[in-house]
């Protein structure tokens, strides 16, 4: 059994190199030779992984990298996983992190590297369509509507029963975007960083991710 240090230093090689990166690279390939990634569209979401706000520690201060935001009427201290996935499976194609004050659309260009034909989001990249850095590389934005635009569609339902339909629809394709989120955070138990600092959080993250799709692939093979 390595000891404590030998450990550190591995780890510390691992996130020199890109190795989560790499790694996720790797098994994507093999899932799109085996016909698993069909990238005819993807989802993009974020989720917020918090970090601990404790000052007892030798700098005697929180991470420095990790920022407060607020969700709803909830604030949270820590970073923001950016994925997106493919539509059609839901494994996830890319990993960007960021400090969890950075808005969701911010982090569009760096998810969106490659032409595709549709994105789904939802409410929070509205204005994605209209970026300059975007409009090249996607064909067709289906960005859900705002709680507030829904509700006001559901206080006349039947004359707004298309638009409404069309939500239910996006919805239901942008659901499985949460499948790796819930392995990452239920099976994997990543619901908080156990590392300082967004490279080394970003490189456990890329490995995680690689994870979840081998474990939504055997799902999916299940299914078939």
């Amino acid at each position: 059994m390595p000891d404590r240090t030998t450990i550190m230093n591995f780890r510390h090689f691992l996130e020199k190199h890109h190795a989560g990166e790499q790694i996720l690279a790797l098994i994507n390939q093999k899932l799109k030779q085996a016909g698993l990634m069909l990238r005819q569209g993807i989802i993009i979401d974020a989720t917020i992984i918090s970090a601990p706000c404790s000052v007892k520690n030798k700098a005697g201060q929180r991470d420095p990298e990790m920022h407060q935001t607020r969700k709803g009427n909830q604030w949270y201290f820590g970073m923001k996983a950016h994925i997106a996935v493919d539509a059609a499976t839901g494994l996830t194609e890319k990993v960007v992190t960021t400090a969890a004050n950075v808005h969701d659309l911010n982090a569009a260009d760096s998810l969106i590297t490659e032409p595709v034909a549709i994105v789904f989001a939802d409410a929070g990249y509205r204005g994605a369509e209209k970026r300059d850095s975007l409009t090249h590389r996607v064909k067709e934005w289906f960005i859900a509507k705002g709680p507030h635009a829904v509700k006001k569609l559901r206080q006349h339902p039947r004359l707004n029963k298309q638009a409404l339909h069309d939500e239910y629809v996006k919805a239901g394709i942008r659901a499985k975007v949460e499948h790796p989120f819930r392995i990452l955070k239920c099976q994997f138990g990543f619901s908080k960083t156990r590392l300082r600092g967004l490279m080394k959080n970003h490189n456990r993250l890329s490995m995680l991710f690689a994870m979840c799709n081998l474990v939504r692939a055997g799902q999916l093979a299940g299914m078939s």
